[in-house]
């Protein structure tokens, strides 16, 4: 067994850096070396998910060991790990929905139980196995994953900006352009402007979209915003309940009808309904940031003939949309070495907690190739 460090989240509400065991990978699972480990607001949140586990859902690393039923990878593969792990074979994959898998996913199949978890047993802490989140578990030195949770990096690109794809990357191009559909000139509003709303500000860019525009609370946010491709921006109040307000400025800058198409990225339940109030009739609201708790909507905000789509993860093909992503990234569409405003060590992982709570990055990365 490789003895490594890892973050261990208590489940509730604390972590710490310990050593952990993993086992050499058997069947179709991959041991990977972990370079680099995104932070995500989901691993903040994981901390209290009532279990103990290997914190972390984004990664890149290289292969360093595969199970005798691999047939994809080999050693010293560099690859960027993905949680929705499809099976390829359960309804929904077969219907083209792989990233809500019924046997794998880490979301609608479960974790543990799940059929993309590795081995159960295969990681331990204490003497005892310990879960992975996600199934995927990269804040650590080394993970053991299955195999369709890796995608090869075919494309040059550091560790850093490839371990940031799996996820806000994912979730917001994918948003764009797998769920809404973008098309090419059409008006795009974008509520947030976090490490999601950027990558679907990029995503709107790279569909052609014709205005883009960013609202967000945060001066800063917003000059953010316009590096990734923002035409305009929008300063809300905090005062605004619903938007309302800044529904009418939206309105205006659209010709007076409203958006094409609307993304709430900020997790506001408060804000869930606000898309809706920004879209023309017949336009296109989409929930990114994962809101589940319940909300009231004016059903006046839905006349007339707007959709309300709640996709996950940008409806992600990961063997089909992370090639996508590298292609663009190479050819200079996709900004991700720019995304990756600071690393950290692990032992920073608190300081790195702080600095995204606090909206100082595009996005940190913690690193273990220094």
């Amino acid at each position: 067994m490789i003895h490594c460090k890892a973050a261990i989240a208590d489940g509730k509400g604390n972590f710490k850096i310990e050593t952990i065991s993993v086992s050499a990978p058997i069947g179709d699972e991959v041991l990977v070396q972990i370079k680099a480990a995104g932070i995500c607001h989901t691993d903040w949140d994981s901390q209290s998910w009532g279990k103990t586990l290997v914190m972390g859902h984004e990664g890149a690393g290289e292969v360093v060991a595969i199970g005798e039923a691999v047939t994809n990878f080999s050693i010293g593969d560099k690859v960027m790990l993905n949680w929705a792990i499809p099976c390829y074979k359960c309804f929904q994959c077969q219907e083209g929905n792989q990233h809500i898998c019924e046997r794998n996913s880490a979301v609608t199949a479960g974790n543990k139980v799940s059929g993309g978890h590795a081995s159960f047993e295969s990681t331990i802490l204490n003497g005892s196995p310990i879960e992975k989140a996600f199934s995927l578990g990269t804040m650590s030195e080394f993970t053991l994953v299955r195999e369709s949770a890796c995608v090869k990096i075919h494309v040059d690109m550091p560790f850093s900006s490839a371990a940031i794809v799996g996820c806000g990357v994912m979730t917001g191009y994918g948003s764009v352009v797998n769920a809404a559909k973008v098309k090419p000139g059409t008006n795009v509003v974008v509520l947030g402007t976090g490490g999601v709303g950027l990558n679907v500000i990029q995503g709107a860019r790279i569909a052609g979209a014709g205005k883009i525009i960013a609202v967000d609370v945060n001066p800063l946010r917003l000059e953010m915003a316009l590096e990734y491709g923002a035409t305009h921006t929008l300063l809300a109040e905090k005062e605004d309940i619903g938007l309302l307000k800044a529904s009418e400025k939206i309105k205006e800058l659209c010709g007076g009808r409203g958006a094409d198409y609307a993304f709430e990225c900020t997790a506001i339940p408060e804000l869930g309904a606000a898309p809706l109030a920004m879209i023309r009739n017949a336009g296109t609201a989409v929930q990114v940031s994962g809101i589940e708790q319940e909300i009231t909507i004016d059903m006046n905000l839905f006349e007339w003939d707007k959709l309300y789509i709640n996709p996950l993860y940008g409806k992600c093909r990961p063997q089909i949309d992370f090639p996508i992503l590298q292609d663009l990234y190479a050819k200079g569409d996709l900004m991700l070495d720019e995304m990756v405003t600071r690393t950290y060590t692990l032992e920073d992982l608190s300081q790195a907690f702080q600095d995204m709570h606090e909206g100082k990055n595009a996005k940190g990365v913690i690193r273990f190739d220094n």
